[in-house]
């Protein structure tokens, strides 16, 4: 199986691979291609979402991982650094543990060792399910992505994200709730030997500051880094920021 896909940036350059939040697409990293200046950035779609395969589940964090390093053997990169964000944050840290060979810096933003409660990810898979479409929790999930200022500020980007997140295939979304739902990397972290800079969004509602704090405690050696005004897709309403931290941790 093979992972959708962009790359861009100098063919030469240094590799940042670029994961995204549950139900979003590799456009939600848009903000982040001035980075492509000096990077060679491969932003790709999660199983599930976007022009990725959608495979029947369950899904598992590590299955995710995997496509990843799948994505990396296909382009011929023994290692490169990651950035991910929400669920794709999860996926750096499985692959930073399991294959630090592969993983040379790693960027965590808004993201979480685990989401509890677990009930939370079974019922809203459910529903996804039931629908067979994600639009019916499109709004509410969008109110905890971006800050209310912004959202107010911004309607064409929260128009946008509405739309990435209804429509995400139901099926895919529901296997990566599952996999979240069923994710526990606590014990992981003081594996990770990748330099690693963690990132939260000061007013993060769906992964509190507090998710954040914990990676950094256990991984050994991690910057905490807090950006605000930001909620959950903080790479998105703060994306100069993130990008300058993105810029000095991988120089």
């Amino acid at each position: 199986m093979t992972l959708h896909h962009e790359l861009s940036g100098p063919e030469h350059a240094s590799v940042l691979l670029m994961g995204g939040s549950l139900g979003t697409t590799l456009e939600m990293w848009r903000g982040q291609l001035p980075l492509a200046d000096r990077l060679r950035l491969v932003r790709f779609d999660h199983r599930g979402h976007g022009g990725s395969p959608e495979p029947p589940g369950p899904y598992e964090i590590a299955d995710l991982g995997a496509d990843v390093l799948a994505l990396m053997d296909e382009l011929e990169l023994e290692h490169a650094s990651y950035c991910g964000l929400s669920i794709g944050g999860m996926v750096g840290m499985w692959l930073a543990a399991h294959t630090p060979e592969r993983i040379e810096r790693l960027v965590l933003v808004c993201t979480a060792a685990q989401m509890p409660p677990a009930s939370a990810w079974r019922e809203r898979a459910a529903r996804v399910l039931e629908a067979e479409s994600v639009a019916p929790i499109a709004e509410a999930v969008v109110d905890r992505w971006l800050t209310p200022g912004f959202a107010a500020a911004h309607p064409l980007v929260r128009a946008e994200l509405l739309t990435m997140l209804g429509d995400s295939p139901a099926v895919g979304y529901a296997a990566c709730c599952g996999a979240i739902e069923r994710m526990d990397l606590r014990a992981l972290l003081p594996r990770i030997t990748a330099p690693t800079l963690v990132i939260s969004g000061a007013d993060d509602l769906a992964a509190p500051v507090e998710c954040q704090a914990l990676i950094a405690a256990a991984i050994p050696g991690a910057r905490h880094e807090i950006v605000g005004p930001a909620a959950h897709v903080a790479a998105i309403e703060q994306p100069e920021a993130i990008n300058h931290l993105i810029e000095d941790h991988l120089a």
